[in-house]
């Protein structure tokens, strides 16, 4: 047992329980994390901010089919190290990101042999940590069954959190694809709807907000969840029944390997939104094929549904897009019925005589769920899918967008890294959707666009309940929560007052048009189908046709101004030298509230977007200004 150099971990000696232990700091000091053997043998972990604990002792481990890694433990080494890393990235919420970090590597042997490192990194508002499987004798191949990775939290903390579906429920058996509604401020102690939490779980302690998720898992893992039992959070592995029973529950892996980085976001409503943590721990996973560009485009389903999918129609979405200045249109389903291949070919043409790239839906399979959108069966199956992508390179598609996954077992994360790999060979976008989270996708595949992985905008067309709640639901949750990890595919912003192609009936949006563009603004994807129609250039004010001609995808800077889940927020964006400063107000009464605007020049004209008008405000010499927005409303600001 050797004492490391840095002053920020410390080794603990034998005491007479047998138990040892290593610290390491954020580099402020205000973070403590506290790994040790325990005297039973089990590794374990504590958290503190400012001395006050935030994540309770819980344990580690892993549990293989050839050994139990989660006991019987002596910490046998430790080593630590700074980390540093810059690194720029146009399709996050921000461009530039400087990562610093201290990192601890403490090192576990069982019978006298290494056998685990645990690695962690500790920057001014993340935690971060995962498993190291070091090679074992005869054994290069194994199955990692089951975590036993703990988050424990004080008794006084509450939640605001996604319950996982049961699997092989709802739409044509589709779930779990992260699509149900937050629940806020309930006490801890539950078990959603008995299936656990997705991913990122956000939490209310008593000493500071903590933000749950994971990022780096590739097709080497399964995609995990939450799940509460015996007064712990902890790491759960995909059901069996998901995705039809297709693909085991565990991680075929061969050793040495690497789990996926477990993360801990901790401190304020900043912290919680301006991390980058996602992004900071990992890498490309292999070189872009081409320069891929972002931007906004339209799309015709979510006011008129599969019968929009028509030639002419999608013509006019075409043309649509091309009026607003934007760069895609969005064909959804039933396009290889209802237009056929050679039509796609010349819509394809005439979009690129206007400027305009098409996306193409596509369903991901054919035997995991029973959805029965086409084009079916392409997508699964590496020989088709990769002569329809050759088509689609050939005719000039842009993008992709594929839906309906339906689990989160290895052998599907795997086909999400399958269906972006070649894709980027053949140069186009991915959206996916009825999807896992994103877990650091940006970084890890160049062609990576965005995720659904939220109950999204279809639910605006299906049921007026959902439009009643639209602020609390969405508006006020999502940046939050959903957005905080990864870009997310809502597919909103909508200025009809009608979920329907006339404009006049069906379920009526409750939100104001300014709700409609703060959202632009709160949501961040690098690319995004906007809910627009072709009719919102004569019937929806000028002023919000305007705006959502020139609102960017992609931003240099975010930084939190207020709010609190459910409720309210409000978000301060940075593209070149323009801000946008936009909020949505999810309470029943009007919120008055003055802003501080640091970022906006003192006695500085600017564009004020509020109670469903366009005026101009002047920031005063304080760098503040005062607005009073409407329940269901919101306000944009801009310089």
């Amino acid at each position: 047992m050797r004492k490391v150099i840095f002053t920020f971990v410390t080794l603990i000696g034998i005491v007479s329980t047998q138990a040892r232990e290593a610290t390491v700091e954020s580099p402020d000091k205000r973070i403590q994390v506290i790994v040790s053997d325990n005297i039973n043998g089990q590794p374990q972990y504590e958290v503190r901010l400012d001395g006050q604990t935030v994540v309770s002792p819980s344990l580690l481990g892993l549990k293989l089919n050839c050994a139990d890694l989660s006991s019987g433990f002596t910490l046998t080494d430790v080593t630590g190290e700074e980390v540093t890393r810059d690194y720029d990235l146009k399709n996050i919420k921000q461009s530039h990101v400087s990562y610093h970090a201290n990192a601890l590597t403490v090192q576990l042997s069982q019978h006298d042999r290494p056998a685990m490192n645990i690695r962690f990194q500790v920057s001014n508002r993340d935690v971060a940590f995962r498993y190291e499987l070091l090679p074992m004798k005869n054994t290069i191949a194994a199955v990692i069954n089951a975590e036993t990775t703990e988050f424990r939290l004080p008794e006084a903390t509450t939640s605001f959190l996604c319950p996982q579906s049961k699997a092989m429920t709802g739409f044509a058996r589709t779930a779990p694809s992260y699509e149900t509604r937050y629940a806020f401020d309930e006490p801890i102690g539950k078990n959603g709807w008995g299936f656990g939490y997705t991913f990122p779980c956000l939490f209310k302690s008593p000493a500071a907000w903590v933000l749950i998720s994971e990022t780096g898992t590739d097709g080497g893992y399964v995609g995990c969840h939450l799940q509460y039992s015996d007064g712990a959070y902890s790491i759960a592995f995909p059901k069996e029944d998901e995705c039809n029973g297709w693909g085991s529950t565990g991680v075929q892996t061969s050793l040495p390997c690497a789990t996926p980085w477990r993360t801990i976001t901790i401190g304020t409503l900043k912290d919680i939104t301006e991390t980058t943590v996602a992004w900071d721990l990992v890498s490309p996973k292999y070189k872009a094929s081409q320069e891929y560009t972002y931007g906004k485009g339209t799309w015709s389903w979510i006011i008129g549904m599969d019968s929009s999918c028509n030639y002419d129609e999608q013509k006019r979405y075409i043309d649509f897009s091309a009026a607003m200045g934007y760069q895609s249109v969005l064909i959804d389903a039933f396009w290889d019925k209802q237009i056929g291949y050679d039509r796609i070919a010349e819509l394809a043409r005439y979009g690129r005589s206007k400027g305009v790239g098409l996306f193409l839906w596509y369903n991901s399979n054919g035997s995991w769920n029973d959805a029965p959108q086409t084009p079916i069966g392409k997508m699964n199956h590496q020989a088709e899918r990769r002569r329809e992508m050759k088509w689609m390179h050939d005719t000039g598609i842009r993008g992709i967008k594929v839906d309906f996954f339906g689990g989160d077992k290895q052998q599907m994360m795997q086909l999400y890294e399958d269906i972006l790999t070649d894709a980027n060979e053949f140069g186009l976008l991915v959206i996916f959707h009825g999807c896992t989270l994103p877990r650091g996708w940006e970084m890890m595949y160049p062609n990576y666009a965005a995720s659904e992985a939220v109950l999204a905008s279809e639910n605006l067309h299906f049921g007026q309940e959902f439009n009643d709640n639209e602020a609390k639901a969405c508006g006020a949750t999502y940046p939050f929560t959903r957005n905080t990890v990864g870009s997310m595919d809502f597919g909103g912003s909508a200025l009809n007052k009608f979920y329907n192609a006339n404009n006049n009936k069906g379920t009526r949006r409750i939100t104001s048009d300014v709700y409609a563009l703060a959202t632009a603004v709160l949501f961040q994807s690098a690319v995004q189908h906007f809910a627009l129609a072709p009719n919102n250039l004569t019937d929806a004010p000028s002023w919000a046709i305007d705006f959502m001609k020139a609102v960017p995808t992609t931003w240099d800077e975010l930084q939190f101004i207020d709010g609190y889940p459910g409720r309210y927020v409000i978000f301060a964006r940075r593209s070149g030298d323009k801000w946008y400063i936009a909020g949505v107000n999810a309470g029943k009464e009007p919120l008055s509230t003055t802003l501080s605007l640091p970022m906006l020049e003192k006695g500085s004209s600017v564009s004020l977007y509020l109670n469903n008008r366009l005026t101009t405000a002047k920031i005063s010499k304080k760098q503040t200004l005062h607005v009073d927005i409407p329940s269901n409303g919101g306000v944009v600001i801009k310089n």
